[in-house]
Parts: C-alpha cells; structure tokens; sequence
C-alpha cells in the first residue's frame, strides 16, 4: 500500500466519521501530518480522479478513490488480523500501520490464506474506535 492509498483510506474512515466529507483536520489527525501535507495530497489525488475537494466544506471520494480506499482497509485489516492471531503480536496496531505502507496485494493476498478473515471485512472496522470491531470482540475488547 503506497501513501496515496493510505490517504484514501483516512478520506473513507474520516466520511465514516463524520457521516460526509472528510475535513483537513480530521484527516490530519487520523494521518498524524499536518494539515499543509493532507492539502498537498489531496490535491494530487483530485488531479488522479480519486477524490472531490471542495474548499471549506471537505474531502470525498470519486467511484474509483472509493473502491481503492476499501481496498487498502482490507490490507490494513489483513495485516492487523495476522500479526494478531498468528504471530500474536502484543503491539499488533502499531506495527500494522508500520507495515501497511510496505506490504504488496501479494503479501496481503498471500496472509489473508492463512487467517480467518470474516467476509464482512473491512466494514467491521469502527473509524471512531480505530480498530476492527470483530477482532477486538477476540481480543477482549476495542482499548478507547
């Protein structure tokens, strides 16, 4: 998963959150950049055709920036599952947005034969939690 797709992904938890267009600040924040680097981004991606910008009012995503941005949550919910329930790594969150950015739809196509991913997935994912809902039921719990 590129940047681009990582800031797709923060655009459809961000219109999640706040039930329409994404704003600079939220998106900021869920990216932890700054609002001049969100700004940035997301005119690139406007020009690719992946999202709408309209000043003052937020960011949304096009047809294509949508179905780009599920996919790059499903890699991000592949990565999270395995670390988790395979490898049972304690810090699964943390190094799964450490790993997003760097693992292929070949990794992730190959990790997601080896867990149990359900078929919901990744609309069990609750952006205002930050954490699946599903996988965290497993685990005990979503920590707020």
């Amino acid at each position: 998963m590129n940047t681009a797709d990582q800031y797709l992904k923060a655009v459809y938890l961000a219109q999640r959150i706040e039930d329409g267009p994404a704003s600079t600040g939220t998106l900021a924040d869920l990216l932890e950049v700054s609002p001049a680097s969100v700004n940035e981004m997301i005119g690139k991606l406007e020009d690719r055709g992946l999202v709408e910008h309209e000043k003052y009012k937020g960011t949304s995503l096009t047809d294509e920036g949508l179905e780009r941005a599920h996919d790059a949550l499903q890699t991000y919910c592949i990565i999270e599952r395995f670390l988790a329930n395979v490898l049972e790594v304690e810090e699964f969150r943390e190094e799964a947005r450490a790993l997003e950015s760097v693992i292929d739809d070949t990794v992730a196509e190959r990790l997601d034969t080896i867990i149990d991913r359900p078929e919901e997935c990744p609309d069990c994912f609750d952006p205002e939690r930050d954490c699946c809902e599903r996988l965290e039921a497993e685990l005990g719990g979503c920590a707020d």
